[in-house]
């Protein structure tokens, strides 16, 4: 079998490549489960050097005897290394696994979850050729075994961007991995999503089971996923509360089942980064390059973008996360957020991802567009005000030089440029340019005149509009005319 192939997204080419099922290695049914899908670039069989049996270490949960033989295949089996250059499918291959950050989308699935977000599939299409666009590396289109609309989406998604890695998420449990093993079909780079509370609350209080029957229940569901598709990643749900010893035992388990990316969720957006880091680290280390490891943070206490970042740091290379940061409550870590971060203060953080930033407004609009709401005005990167100046000083030194007051071009993130906001803190600079921008070159007095007039105007509105401002240019013009014999 061809060896890892996954994308890094490039500029996105007019015309998509053609694909053909008979092109060697891109076979997408698997010979060995019936209608099982094969994205055809994973070798199922690691050459990696072994791990050495005495970096595992001793686990304070008993291992049910049943999964021994499982646990012990770890110290046998080594996945593909991660660290080697991958390609998209266009042949442009990628920075090396130890820089690049893997953008997981679920716009689509968790951001669509959240009220008021509702998408239709033909809605749900729209949507995903944006994020095509934008260069996201993983796509997940939904959740089949929820509902016919969501089985027809991932359905839908896989057929229409074949090229496209397509995620579809299922319980670990056999309907649901044979739900969404069948939605992703027609995929050419399927991913199995699987999840399972690990958590001692969610146990007690959800499951009623204890952490033995869990770790069963999760090893058996990986190795079904796996059974149908080559790229399988398990999710400890609320990982973030999760005992760190239970958690490394699980995640071992779950790679030494077949999972090839490993994410913790800080489900209910409880932790804090150095945390959170620490944590990640932990499994980082305990898993060396047998997985991915992964972040899926919410943004309950507003540290979603910050508890991603501490993870990267810590050893994490991917990040889910949404448009617009929508999701479940307060919602997830906001992507337009995250990748601006690694791009603007790359001397912090070192990273590279695969989007293609000068698209983020236009999908933060679409998204908008979908939904029942945008994104707040102050939000940063994408909301209305993000680059706009009122403040008479910054108005100023903008007009002089844009980086004193602007850190991100606007145009790298799609906004055509930079915008002033006339209103009672707006000084004679700003006003003087909107006026020529309006076709008035004005005297000092006619400036003056206008100035005042706007100040007064402007403490009982919320801002002017440029035919106000026209208006009292041309006004000015007329006063300061004199007045004949």
């Amino acid at each position: 079998m061809p060896t890892l192939t996954t994308t890094t997204n490039p500029t996105p080419q007019p015309t998509p490549p053609e694909i053909s099922p008979n092109e060697p290695g891109n076979s997408f049914i698997s010979n060995t489960h019936p209608g099982a899908a094969n994205p055809g670039n994973l070798p199922t069989n690691p050459t990696n050097p072994p791990t050495n049996p005495d970096d595992l270490p001793t686990n304070p949960t008993p291992t049910p005897q049943s999964l021994v033989p499982l646990i012990q295949t770890l110290n046998k089996i080594n996945l593909p290394n991660l660290y080697a250059p991958r390609h998209n499918g266009h042949g442009v291959p990628s920075e090396p696994m130890n820089d690049r950050v893997w953008i997981f989308d679920t716009t689509l699935r968790d951001g669509e979850q959240s009220p008021g977000c509702s998408m239709t599939v033909p809605e749900k299409l729209l949507m995903a050729a944006k994020l095509v666009e934008l260069g996201v590396d993983i796509l997940e289109a939904g959740f089949p075994i929820a509902s016919q609309g969501d089985f027809e989406a991932v359905d839908a998604v896989s057929r229409e961007y074949p090229w496209a890695q397509v995620a579809a998420l299922a319980r670990c449990t056999k309907l649901d991995v044979e739900r969404a093993a069948a939605s992703l079909t027609k995929a050419r780079r399927p991913r199995i999503h699987t999840f399972m509370a690990t958590s001692d609350i969610h146990l007690k209080y959800k499951f009623r089971k204890s952490r033995e029957q869990v770790l069963e229940d999760i090893v058996a569901a990986v190795e079904l996923a796996r059974s149908y598709v080559d790229d399988v990643e398990f999710s400890a749900e609320d990982g973030a509360r999760t005992d760190p010893d239970y958690l490394e035992q699980v995640s071992r388990a779950a790679v030494a089942a077949g999972a090839r990316t490993i994410n913790i969720p800080d489900t209910v957006g409880y932790s804090t980064p150095e945390e959170y880091g620490a944590l990640i680290g932990r499994i980082v280390n305990a898993l060396g390059d047998t997985a991915v490891v992964s972040v899926h943070c919410h943004d309950d206490l507003g540290l979603a973008v910050a508890n991603s970042l501490a993870a990267v740091q810590a050893g994490a290379r991917q990040i889910e996360c949404t448009i617009n940061g929508i999701g479940e409550r307060a919602g997830n870590c906001s992507l337009e957020e995250i990748v601006m971060i690694l791009k603007t203060r790359h001397d912090r953080y070192p990273f590279t991802t695969g989007i293609h930033t000068e698209h983020l407004y236009s999908a933060s609009q679409l998204l908008t567009s979908l939904i029942s709401f945008g994104p707040q005005p102050n939000k940063a990167i994408v909301g209305r005000n993000a680059f706009a100046h009122e403040a008479g000083i910054h108005q100023d030194g903008y007009l002089k030089e844009r980086t004193t007051y602007e850190i991100i071009d606007p145009k790298s993130v799609g906004v055509p440029e930079g915008k002033l906001v006339l209103g009672k803190h707006s000084g004679r600079h700003a006003l003087k340019k909107r006026c020529e921008d309006l076709g008035y070159n004005l005297s000092k007095d006619e400036l003056d005149f206008v100035y005042k007039e706007i100040t007064a105007l402007a403490d009982n509105k919320k801002g002017l509009m440029d035919e106000e401002i026209a208006d009292l240019a041309k006004l000015s013009q007329q006063v300061a005319q004199p007045v004949g014999d």
